[in-house]
């Protein structure tokens, strides 16, 4: 059950200088991921310069505006109060690519199908929440474990350089990512006070420190860009909706959903707190509105973001009020392409390092979940648990594995995340039964939903 002090905890209010500094680093460490879906679409799309640039700035205004949702909530329907924040999905990436290059599609097409897509999310939360007496311990922890094991690639990659750098694995690259990482451990393990609570930060300008001193970074570009600019709706036309667009891109929300249901579930273990089905459904329900939104300023949808939640579980701050903080300050970047563009010239191999940290931490949340699990006297837990994580690392370790498929399953076949609930799912109800998916173990932060009826398990 949950404290009073781990109530008061979320909900404290701290002095407003400590809760910017926790709030911009917060921004820091999601930053990279951010940008980095722009990107890519962008690029692909073949947008110009101008227009990646408003595509990057919108993406900054909805992963601020999404973030105040679920951080502190809207009425009693959207947001989960809790301290997380919002970010793109990696697992749109293809699909949103595909669309946009359908003949006749464009943009516009692409925007009215997310637009659609989060609209019908939104009415389909319901079934979502009654589906949760699915996903018993076992499902979830090897759901996060098998999500933090494959985004530890994205950090390795980062502290290497970054994606198809053409020195990548520089021995200057790994030193200034060692770096990082060593600053952060040393400040978490010795550090007292509000200066244990910023360690990723602490590595992070560590290691921009010695990445400028080798003379890596450069802030081409700054003074050309204008200190403020507008976002505004609908910048790239107005959207247009049709059939097989907006059906890929409900796939993609119902698979940000899913990633969002996990991390939630790890970020219960972080706090020490129950979610009941209504939190979940607040939580699902900004998810889908915040695909909505960003198809309005033509930006992405959004889920969950795994490296913050990990940072969370890093500082052990558990201050909804710090995301709000961080939610602000993305909503200053994008209005305030000047100070953007400064923080988005920080090298991947800086955030390299402290990724690795965190997106450890949410594989050591799925390895805690799978600490209650009876794997002792039921081997098939066994058999459900390593199949699922190999079905689940098959886009890491192999992306063309899936290349032959249809691209409208591209959502489906190429998320890890997706991959390891279906195959956790119907594994655990072959080998244990509906008693097998439906158990609730003493002393887990989680809800579960009756099977029957769908009402919340008293804990």
């Amino acid at each position: 059950m949950n404290t009073a002090s781990d109530t008061d905890d979320i909900d404290r209010k701290l002095p407003i200088g400590r809760t910017l500094t926790l709030g911009l680093q917060h921004v820091l460490v999601m930053y990279a991921g951010a940008v980095t879906v722009p990107l890519i679409v962008g690029g692909a799309l073949r947008l110009s310069t101008e227009e990646l640039a408003a595509l990057i700035n919108a993406d900054l205004l909805c992963c601020g505006v999404v973030s105040l949702l679920q951080a502190l909530g809207l009425g009693k329907l959207v947001g989960i109060r809790l301290p997380v924040m919002m970010g793109v999905s990696y697992a749109g990436i293809g699909p949103m690519i595909a669309v946009g290059l359908m003949p006749g599609m464009g943009l516009p097409g692409l925007y009215g199908a997310i637009i659609a897509a989060g609209v019908i999310g939104f009415l389909l939360v319901p079934v979502v929440i009654r589906l949760l007496w699915l996903f018993p311990p076992l499902v979830t922890g090897t759901t996060l474990t098998t999500l933090g094991v494959g985004l530890l690639g994205v950090a390795i990659a980062w502290a290497g350089g970054g994606y198809d750098v053409p020195d990548f694995g520089n021995p200057a690259y790994l030193s200034v990512a060692a770096l990082v990482l060593a600053v952060t451990l040393l400040v978490a393990r010795f550090a007292r006070g509000f200066l244990g609570n910023i360690a990723v930060l602490a590595g992070i300008a560590a290691g921009m420190a010695l990445a400028m001193a080798l003379g890596k970074v450069t802030f081409h570009g700054l003074s050309e860009t204008p200190w403020i600019e507008m976002v505004r709706p609908f910048q790239f036309g107005w959207p247009k909706f049709e059939m097989s667009a907006i059906a890929t891109m409900v796939l993609v929300v119902i698979v940000t959903m899913v990633e969002s249901i996990g991390l939630l579930f790890s970020l219960a273990i972080i706090l020490n707190r129950n979610l009941s089905p209504a939190d979940f459904a607040r939580g699902l329900r900004a998810d889908a509105l915040g695909a909505t939104i960003g198809g309005i300023f033509n930006a992405f949808p959004y889920t969950t973001y795994a490296q913050n939640i990990g940072l969370v579980g890093i500082t052990g701050v558990r201050s909804r009020f710090v995301c709000v903080a961080a939610s602000g300050i993305l909503v200053t970047l994008a209005l305030l392409p000047k100070m953007a563009h400064i923080i988005a010239s920080i090298p991947h191999y800086v955030l390299g390092g402290a990724a690795i940290v965190m997106f450890g931490m949410v594989a050591a949340s799925g390895v805690r979940i799978l600490q209650s699990v009876d794997f002792k006297s039921n081997k098939h837990n066994m058999f459900i648990f390593a199949i699922s994580l190999g079905a689940g690392l098959i886009p890491t370790l192999s992306p063309k594995f899936f290349n032959a498929f249809p691209p409208l399953l591209s959502p489906l076949l190429h998320s890890g995340v997706l991959l390891t609930v279906v195959m956790a799912v119907i594994l655990n109800l072959f080998f244990n039964g509906m008693q097998g998916a439906s158990v609730q173990l003493e002393g887990e932060p989680r809800p579960r939903l009756d099977a029957t009826e769908g009402n919340e398990v008293v804990q």
